[in-house]
């Protein structure tokens, strides 16, 4: 009877000791004397124990970090990237059958992976168009993790380390680009505001009491502000026929007006005794203009100069 007992209380606690408890998010993969026996719950399972061994592998998506990487990119830019690995167990069996450390190797593979895809690409595209990138990334890991039973969920470039250098250099470019666009548009604003003076102009042009108008508005804006000279800009018109009376000697409306040419007397060296010949005018110097009578004034003097010379002598 007490052998029986015995033999009761050993069942009872063989039985307790090969109950497993696996979670909602969990599965065991089960092996009997060495050989795959199935995939088991969740819930409450039984692995006879010394005969059975059960191998919990958990189906939660794995964020798996990347360490940096030293890359040398297309064009030849040395630089250090980071990413991180989104990946989950789709296949239990072949997780724990087809590999040691699922997780050690898809490590290893996405830090390889990552290398080789960013060596084939040059810095402009690494950070302009990371999507691309990150979609190769995750179509090559997922590809190659298939076979274990892993699904690469996302692959992401985290952050670029680029050198000093480089940024200083990119920092360049860009403000070279800036300032290109700038003159661009400031050129393009010149092109459209000569267009739109030029319309403004032939718009002023027919109508010549306009331009009085956009003058005392001109003016209006310029005392609007607290100055203390104002500028009156005056059309060079206006004093045209002022010039034209100083150079004709008579008024605007009159007309040309002869300037009176003065009688000089020249004496005559042959004849001292004489009385001095009397030069006067052309009669047709009425209508010279305003330099020749000023070269005939010129040279009537030098004559007379010539005179009075030759008299003292």
């Amino acid at each position: 009877m007490e052998i029986l007992t015995a033999a009761l209380a050993a069942a009872v606690v063989y039985m307790f000791a090969s109950l497993r408890i696996i979670r909602q998010y969990e599965r065991a993969v089960t092996f009997f004397l060495g050989r795959f026996s199935g995939t088991k719950g969740p819930g409450l399972i039984f692995v006879p124990a010394l005969f059975a061994h059960a191998k919990r592998i958990s189906l939660r998506i794995v964020a798996l970090d990347i360490p940096p990487q030293d890359v040398i990119t297309r064009d030849n830019v040395t630089l250090k990237v980071n990413a991180v690995l989104y990946m989950r167990v789709m296949d239990p069996e072949k997780a724990v059958i087809e590999i040691e450390d699922y997780l050690y190797a898809t490590s290893q593979l996405a830090q390889t992976t990552l290398r080789s895809v960013l060596g084939e690409v040059e810095l402009d595209e690494l950070l302009a168009d990371r999507e691309k990138i990150n979609g190769i990334l995750k179509r090559i890991i997922d590809a190659r993790t298939e076979p274990w039973g892993i699904e690469a969920s996302a692959v992401e470039v985290k952050d670029v380390d680029l050198p000093e250098s480089m940024k200083r250099a990119m920092a360049r470019q860009a403000e070279a680009e800036r300032e290109r666009r700038a003159k661009v548009i400031a050129a393009q604003g010149e092109l459209q505001a000569s267009s739109t003076l030029a319309q403004a102009a032939h718009t002023l042009a027919a109508e010549p009491s306009a331009i009085q108008l956009r003058y005392l508005q001109t003016v209006a804006e310029i005392a609007a502000e607290n100055n203390s000279t104002t500028l009156f800009p005056i059309p060079i018109e206006m004093f045209r026929p002022f010039i034209r009376m100083a150079e004709q000697g008579g008024s605007p409306a009159a007309g040309p007006v002869p300037l009176p040419l003065p009688q000089v007397t020249v004496p005559d060296p042959a004849l001292p005794s004489e009385p001095r010949h009397t030069l006067a005018a052309p009669a047709d110097t009425a209508g010279m203009p305003g330099q020749e009578l000023s070269d005939l004034m010129n040279r009537l003097r030098l004559e007379s100069a010539r005179s009075a010379q030759g008299n003292d002598g």
